[in-house]
């Protein structure tokens, strides 16, 4: 059995091998959407197999025992296959059907843009529509993108390398081992720090996210957990690995993301680590607009959850498009609008409004939110005032691929004790260097949730301040 290590080693090398001059944040798009594919055909088979009864039998003693099956009862097996899956790819749309035009010499690129769109509505039809639609979208996977190269034969040779790459890799064996979720996080991982200044549209590092994650999943129960900004999806996930197995399968998923590209990257992370589509409501959409999500029973209240984590975009400008007021049930709260330069609080109240009152929210932001004056500070002295602000974390600089500058995570809860001071944590000065990035070890981490949990105070790493100490 391949391992984990093997699999990622093999795939960042065959990325860096043919991508060529592509820039890596675009390149995502290609290589994952493909594998995701190539999860979906793997998956359409295995089912096949387990209705049919067969064992024993060889992938292409498969791929052709489906053809023979469906050329008799097509309809039929689809419906079974529709019901039983959510979805189902068609024997000529197989991946295991591009791989046999490939080694025949009858691969045609049109052959990947007809599989994929006939994908979507193989699924546009079900119950899961809403989350499998547009998955392979043509802003996600462009096939006549000139970067693949500058002809159609040249383009044509890049898609076919890139095909062979997941050529022999079993992605439900895969799944089944947790092998192929953690080998698609560390991809999205690998891409970010080649993007650049570009990898803050789609990744926290997984270290940040393990603070974040760690903190939120001590909450007593977590049924439903939020991310209103829920770029690849990682957030979410590694919450989830933080709670209970019983917890982990009734736990539903709601996130935002305003990029098309990277909301169709978070449905396939979401679906590669098992989590059903009925568990999952992502949506293509700007946080910063008119609010989601809402109970059509309860309008201006919101939907509330166990847990909301959030990395959004820093200090955003010109944030408020829509022209949102203060009567808008998520600024009411705070009786002024964040600045129209500044996005941070705008985020944050967010997030705060669609908190359960039993729940705990985790966002990291830009340090300036602690300082800075004007709305921001009204802002800030009201959120103590409603004591909701449960601790402050700064963290070190240099930990983001896209910035250089500290951030900090800010705890918020609703239901704190009546006078509970906040906890002030400066973990600034506890990492190590790897490179040119700043990187907390698992000690760093699990100091920061351990003083958390038991609110200790140490000298020059902790304290415990009244609000009388923090509002002056």
């Amino acid at each position: 059995m391949i391992t984990t290590e093997e699999i990622k080693r093999r795939l960042w090398d065959g990325a860096n091998e043919l991508r060529g001059s592509m820039d890596a944040s675009r390149y995502k798009d290609y290589m994952l959407g493909l594998m995701f594919y190539k999860f979906l055909s793997d998956k359409t088979l295995d089912t096949f197999k387990q209705l049919s009864g067969l064992t024993s039998v060889t992938e292409a003693e498969l791929v052709a025992t489906y053809r023979e099956k469906h050329a008799v009862i097509g309809a039929q097996l689809d419906k079974t296959l529709q019901q039983t899956l959510g979805y189902y790819v068609l024997p000529e749309y197989l991946y295991q059907t591009w791989l046999e035009d490939i080694r025949s010499g009858a691969f045609e690129v049109q052959k990947i843009t007809d599989s994929l769109n006939h994908f979507e509505r193989t699924i546009a039809i079900t119950a899961d529509s809403d989350d499998f639609k547009g998955l392979f979208s043509g802003s996600t996977l462009d096939l006549t993108n000139t970067a693949l190269g500058s002809n159609l034969n040249e383009r044509s040779k890049s898609i076919k390398a890139l095909i062979l790459l997941f050529a022999d890799l079993n992605m439900v064996s895969l799944q089944k081992g947790d092998i192929l979720g953690d080998a698609y996080e560390y991809l999205i991982g690998q891409f970010a720090m080649e993007s650049g200044a570009k990898a803050g549209e789609f990744y926290t590092p997984q270290q940040v996210s393990e603070v974040m994650a760690q903190i939120v999943a001590k909450t007593q129960t977590v049924r439903s957990i939020y991310d209103p900004t829920v770029g690849s999806g990682s957030l979410l996930l590694t919450v989830k690995k933080h709670l209970s197995r019983d917890a982990q399968r009734d736990l539903t998923y709601y996130g935002q993301e305003k990029n098309t590209a990277t909301y169709n990257l978070t449905r396939m992370n979401l679906l590669l680590h098992g989590v059903r589509p009925e568990k999952m409501s992502i949506k293509n959409g700007d946080t910063l607009g008119p609010d989601w999500p809402e109970d059509p029973s309860r309008p201006d209240e919101g939907v509330q959850f166990d847990a909301v984590v959030m990395n959004p975009p820093y200090s955003a400008k010109n944030w408020n498009r829509f022209d949102l007021k203060v009567s808008d049930p998520r600024f009411e709260m705070s009786g002024v609008l964040p600045p129209d330069s500044k996005g941070d609080y705008a985020f944050l109240l967010h997030g705060l409004y669609h908190l359960g009152t039993e729940g705990t929210m985790a966002i990291v932001l830009p340090h300036g939110v602690l300082f800075r004056g004007g709305a921001e500070g009204d802002i800030r002295q009201r959120l103590l005032e409603k004591n909701q602000i449960d601790a402050v974390i700064g963290l070190p600089s240099q930990l983001f691929t896209n910035t250089g500058i500290p951030v900090a995570v800010m705890i918020l809860k609703k239901n704190r004790p009546l006078n509970a001071p906040v906890l002030l944590i400066d973990a600034s000065n506890h990492f190590i260097k790897v490179g040119k990035q700043n990187v907390l070890q698992e000690k760093d981490i699990a100091k920061i949730v351990d003083t958390y949990t038991v609110k200790h105070e140490e000298a020059g790493y902790s304290c415990l301040a009244t609000r009388e100490m923090i509002i002056i």
